[in-house]
């Protein structure tokens, strides 16, 4: 897989600390967005590996951003990000287009190699 990233939050302070966290670990961040109708348009143009997918978003939700993003030729890898611990959104997770989730706080580059590796996913 490669390191190619696109972050979608709706939350300025948030994409740009995300965005300088990914990029000091070795990914390359090649696009953010602050909602579900400008990720699906820049996963399509940008074609990164991964996109880091907020759930809360102002637009559409990360599950049904992720389910989109599932519908393009070659998708890239979604994981989901939340401010909110996995047990708030209960068995959505299990059934999300995502590889996994990860809390905001536990972001890092060695949480989403883990992920990309084969990992466990989040559990509510």
């Amino acid at each position: 897989m490669g390191n190619t990233v696109l972050v979608v939050d709706d939350h300025p302070d948030f994409r740009a600390a995300a965005s300088a966290l990914l990029a000091a670990e070795g990914f390359e961040v090649v696009g953010v967005a602050a909602t579900g109708h400008q990720a699906v348009l820049l996963a399509t143009s940008l074609q990164p590996d991964l996109v880091l997918l907020d759930i809360r978003l102002p637009d559409l939700d990360g599950f049904a951003v992720a389910a989109r993003i599932a519908e393009l030729d070659g998708p890239p890898v979604v994981v989901l990000v939340s401010s909110r611990d996995a047990r708030a959104y209960g068995p959505r997770l299990t059934r999300a287009s995502a590889l996994g989730f990860l809390t905001k706080n536990e972001l890092s580059g060695a949480a989403l190699r883990r992920l990309l590796d084969g990992g466990p996913r989040a559990r509510p």
